[in-house]
């Protein structure tokens, strides 16, 4: 099987044996990127403006890196996001050579991988620092990305709400939290619309409840609009399957 025809871009990765590669788009279209080492380091500093770590994902059961809290709220949205099942960070180094002929490089923030096969590329710049070089290379980004067929999303501060909520359901993402009989009990009683504190009392006592209803809410078999502050009376109702 073959994949598009592209020209212009090569694209440099390591492999997860720790073997690097430089070859041309139209080569690795297919290669799963989700699954490469960083092709930079997250590193730490004193006096550094931003702060790297981190983040443990339920979608891979390992740590993603991120530079910046802006990357690391993004990272988080999309382990939330429940159609991706890989994610990686700084997956590859895109090449390609100016209007000028100078070579240029980008390595994008995130490569996330949807259960459907398809991709996403993501670039995280608050929008006020976004300068004529920074809008050259997320261009450039964008075309390799449409002659390949990913999504390529530019994103800046995602929505104030829905970060709260997400960073509150995330704090119980971890599969410790899938208590079994509990969940069994959520899952019924929320088969019909309930709010959450009262369908939380009918499965049972609310301080062993809620921690699985909060990862049920996260994993999504449970769902509630985490566009709207999350309270005690938000309604919550058995997720699509």
């Amino acid at each position: 099987m073959t994949g598009p025809p592209v020209e212009g871009f090569e694209v440099g990765y390591t492999d997860p044996g720790g073997s690097e590669f430089r070859r041309p788009l139209a080569d690795v279209w297919a290669v799963r990127f989700e699954d490469t080492v960083p092709v930079r380091e997250f590193k730490s500093y004193k006096g550094q403006r931003h702060l790297p770590g981190l983040w443990w994902s339920s979608t891979t059961g390992g740590h993603i890196g991120y530079e910046s809290w802006l990357e690391r709220d993004h990272v988080m949205l999309l382990d939330f996001e429940r159609s991706v099942v890989g994610v990686s960070s700084q997956p590859f180094w895109l090449f390609w050579a100016s209007d000028s002929g100078k070579g240029v490089s980008h390595a994008p923030d995130y490569f996330a991988r949807r259960e459907d096969g398809s991709a996403i590329v993501v670039d995280c710049r608050p929008e006020d620092r976004r300068g004529p070089r920074d809008w050259a290379k997320f261009e450039a980004t964008q075309s390799a990305c449409d002659q390949v067929g990913w999504e390529f999303r530019l994103v800046g501060a995602p929505d104030e709400i829905v970060v709260r909520n997400v960073r509150w359901l995330a704090g119980y993402r971890h599969p410790r939290h899938l208590v079994g009989p509990v969940a069994s009990g959520l899952r019924e009683v929320f088969a019909e619309p309930h709010p959450l504190m009262d369908g939380a009392g009918l499965a049972g006592d609310p301080i062993a409840v809620l921690p699985v209803l909060f990862h049920l809410l996260w994993s999504q078999e449970l769902v509630v609009d985490v566009s709207a502050p999350l309270h005690a009376a938000a309604m919550v109702s058995a997720g699509v399957r």
